[in-house]
């Protein structure tokens, strides 16, 4: 359903997308994660055909986005990042005049969007701009979907929302899944990366690893600990001082590390630690998460 092979675009001296390639299937939820400023927006965009490449080729639905792209208007959905709707005009509103850009109406499509409006029908009648973030997302998703589209884009659909209404959106995003919808979503937090089929790992333009979640972290040979103290700070620039340290990124209230293979092990790192005064010192070990992955092929990629 979607193809991009080495799609490049750069804005004066910024590389946003350097050679980007990837397909997804048809009925798959593939997910692009990666931190503000990877390149995901300007990829969407590409995609939904609202800024042209400099460099690759792109086809939705076997359309190209350049010479075929009132088709693949007419057939996709997309939710970027930045709230869009009219926010003078109301729930109601807003989804009327949506459905009437795309020449249908909600009770033509009304089970396309039915889980999810029923979730904002009492607030119908209330302005968009005075709905809170998670009833704004939601309204954006239903304006999205009332003309029954093929492929769904959605750019960092729950960036500030809050916990609950992250959940919530995203079992309607699996429920839509499940129908056979096509879904490409992006987002910034890594948690997110599991409720995919597969995801791409993307940094500075560049798409790192692509795969199945579970396959990614299976991929991650490092033994891993998870350290802790009463004085985070300090215990981050002690451990980034200790000369066998590979890898040390704060998790919370952790610091995950790993050490150079061979070099030394948890015994002389603690001992280390021990010199150094850390109070209320834990060291356990732990199996990788997404992130962890995501920040072991940044680093291997930032040294070749």
């Amino acid at each position: 359903m979607i193809e991009v092979r080495e799609i490049s675009k750069r804005y004066v001296d910024i590389l946003a997308l350097n050679k980007i390639s990837f397909t997804v299937d048809k009925g798959e939820l593939f997910g692009i994660i990666g931190p503000d400023g990877a390149g995901k927006t300007t990829l969407f965009r590409i995609l939904a055909t609202l800024l042209l490449p400099d460099d690759g080729s792109a086809r939705v639905n076997d359309w190209d986005v350049i010479k075929q792209y009132k088709k693949i208007r007419k057939n996709i959905g997309y939710m970027p990042g930045r709230f869009s709707l009219y926010q003078d005009l109301s729930v109601q509103e807003n989804l009327e005049f949506f459905a009437s850009i795309f020449h249908t109406s909600i009770k033509n499509n009304y089970e396309n969007i039915q889980t999810i409006y029923e979730q904002i029908a009492p607030f119908k009648n209330r302005k968009a701009g005075a709905l809170s973030g998670g009833m704004k997302q939601k309204l954006a998703l239903c304006c999205a979907l009332v003309h029954n589209p093929e492929v769904l884009f959605l750019d960092e659909p729950t960036t500030g929302v809050d916990a609950v209404s992250r959940q919530e959106f995203w079992e309607s995003l699996i429920e839509l899944k499940n129908k056979g919808m096509t879904i490409l979503v992006s987002t910034p937090y890594m948690d997110e990366a599991s409720l995919c089929d597969r995801v791409a790992l993307m940094q500075t333009g560049r798409i790192m690893e692509i795969n199945a979640p579970e396959a990614i972290i299976q991929k991650f040979s490092k033994k891993l600990w998870a350290i802790k103290a009463d004085n985070t700070y300090h215990l981050l620039k002690d451990l980034q001082s200790f000369q066998h340290i590979d890898t040390c990124f704060p998790f919370g209230e952790n610091i995950h590390v790993t050490l150079l293979h061979g070099e030394a092990d948890m015994n002389d790192l603690r001992k280390y630690l021990q010199e150094k005064q850390h109070q209320e010192l834990t060291i356990t070990t732990i199996l990788p998460v997404i992130e962890d992955c995501f920040m072991d092929l940044m680093t291997e990629d930032i040294l070749h």
